[in-house]
């Protein structure tokens, strides 16, 4: 990839990164942004919590020697700086506390999220502007809830970091439906004025908003897709925040997510059954009747395959599915969905599998190995999501011609085309309203085309010829930080 001379240097501030500690699409974008930046030319660098499991595993982690205290409520909170490296020289700053971090999980566990994550994440935050006073960079670019505090403590309290003062901050929303809303009491943990408590600032209806906070601050806002850069500023989409996107419009931008095709690419997968590309796609079809093996599913070729690989709430469209279960398998169909998340999603999909064995397979877990099996292995991908701000996995079927069937929202909407046969163009199947109707139309139409085998290998050549690498995205972001840097 050829560099770009920027001179340009951005800390990243996120809860997760990968592969160092993972729960979902965040972590896959910061594991994968911050090298193609690294690579257009830019000093990155990125700031995260040393979990126990960073701390246990054989990455090389070294001491930096440094020791900081932060105010959290009245106290003094003491931490250290760990580091370790990604990509070529991108330093991954550890903060280690492990009242806070020394955990198995990142958020919570099965029964719920940490009741502390509100004094978790004020730590973290203030933590993260000592390690900028140790090593200053122009851009501080926060990712979610968890990070918005240190745009919003930077911009408060600027007597606080007199050597970083003047940086400059993005702040980026990666899913609206998790602000991190804490109760009122909690005012205390964050060492502001109480005026910033109020409407025009952390306040929203009487709860503090951690993720308001960044939005507020920061001197650009981005989200992960162009589409729903729009969407949040309605009152459908904004989750209560929409008055706060439509006054930042200005602000505002949407910088659509890439993929990192050295991870996700059916020619090279060592986690699947065969390999394949788009000039050979008999690996395909050994890796249909890997999944099926794995999923305890009849070894069929000629019988369509659904996957699913998601968490398991209403974002993502489970309740809509539910209802159409018993209409969905009233026809020759195979569904293996994977994924974690709520007791009520999970239990009507286990009591299908027990009705339907033969058709519907369900593995109630967060297995990266076996997410690659399901996206290499199946014929189309559903992601009938209520909203999707970008969607990284419908990315990944494409690659691996794996058709997706999606809602067109979000994400969904900027990157699945509805395919249309006469024209051959297009790479899957797209439906609007959220009805069950709707959702049953779009897997019925790419039954159709997948029952004429032709159609779908034109398909399955649209599908993995599109090309959602990080490189475009990038740039768009090295753009975004040369405008506020003048």
């Amino acid at each position: 990839m050829s560099s770009v001379p920027s001179g340009l240097s951005v800390a990243m501030v996120s809860p997760e990164v990968a592969p160092f500690a993972r729960s979902g699409g965040l972590a896959d974008v910061l594991g994968s942004l911050p090298l193609v930046l690294e690579q257009l030319g830019l000093r990155v660098s990125i700031i995260m919590p040393a979990y126990r499991n960073v701390l246990q595993s054989s990455f090389k982690v070294e001491d930096t020697g440094i020791r900081f205290s932060v105010p959290v409520s009245s106290r003094q909170e003491e931490g250290a700086v760990l580091k370790t490296t990604a990509g070529k020289a991108v330093t991954v700053y550890l903060i280690r506390a492990d009242k806070y971090f020394g955990r198995d999980n990142i958020y919570g566990t099965a029964e719920g999220d940490f009741a502390d994550n509100a004094e978790r994440f004020t730590f973290f935050s203030r933590a993260a502007l000592e390690v900028l006073k140790a090593d200053p960079h122009d851009i501080l670019h926060a990712h979610d809830w968890q990070s918005a505090l240190s745009i919003a403590f930077l911009k408060a309290q600027p007597h606080l970091y007199p050597q970083i003062s003047k940086m400059k901050t993005v702040f980026t929303v990666h899913n609206l439906g998790f602000q991190g809303l804490s109760p009122a009491q909690d005012w205390h943990l964050l060492n502001l004025d109480r005026s910033f408590f109020t409407s025009r600032y952390l306040e929203f209806y009487g709860k503090i908003n951690f993720l308001k906070g960044g939005l507020i601050f920061a001197d650009a806002i981005s989200t992960v897709s162009p589409s729903y850069a729009g969407e949040i500023k309605t009152s459908e989409q904004g989750f209560g925040l929409e008055g706060v996107f439509r006054e930042r419009a200005s602000r505002l931008t949407g910088i659509l997510n890439g993929v990192d095709y050295d991870v996700w690419n059916p020619e090279t997968d060592r986690l699947i059954a065969r390999t394949y590309g788009v000039d050979d796609l008999a690996g395909k079809k050994m890796c249909k009747a890997d999944l099926q093996l794995a999923f305890t599913l009849p070894r069929n070729p000629d019988v369509p395959l659904i996957g699913m690989v998601s968490r398991l709430t209403p974002q993502k469209g489970f309740d809509l599915i539910e209802r159409a279960l018993d209409r969905l398998f009233a026809q020759d169909i195979q569904v293996v969905l994977l994924g974690t998340g709520e007791r009520k999603y999970r239990e009507p999909f286990l009591k299908a599998a027990a009705l339907y064995p033969e058709k519907l397979s369900v593995k109630i877990d967060f297995n990266d190995a076996l997410s690659h099996k399901i996206i290499a292995g199946s014929d189309m991908f559903l992601m009938p999501s209520r909203y999707e701000p970008c969607g990284l996995t419908q990315m990944y079927s494409l690659k691996y011609g794996t058709i997706p069937v999606v809602r067109a929202c979000g994400g969904l909407k900027d990157t699945v085309d509805e395919f249309d046969s006469r024209a051959k163009k297009g790479n899957g199947f797209v439906f609007s309203p959220y009805e069950v109707a709707d959702l049953l139309a779009a897997i019925d139409r790419a039954l159709a085309v997948f029952q004429k085998k032709s159609k779908w290998q034109t398909l399955m050549k649209n599908a993995m010829a599109c090309d959602f690498s990080w490189t475009k995205s990038a740039r768009d972001y090295v753009s975004l930080y040369r405008k506020l840097t003048g």
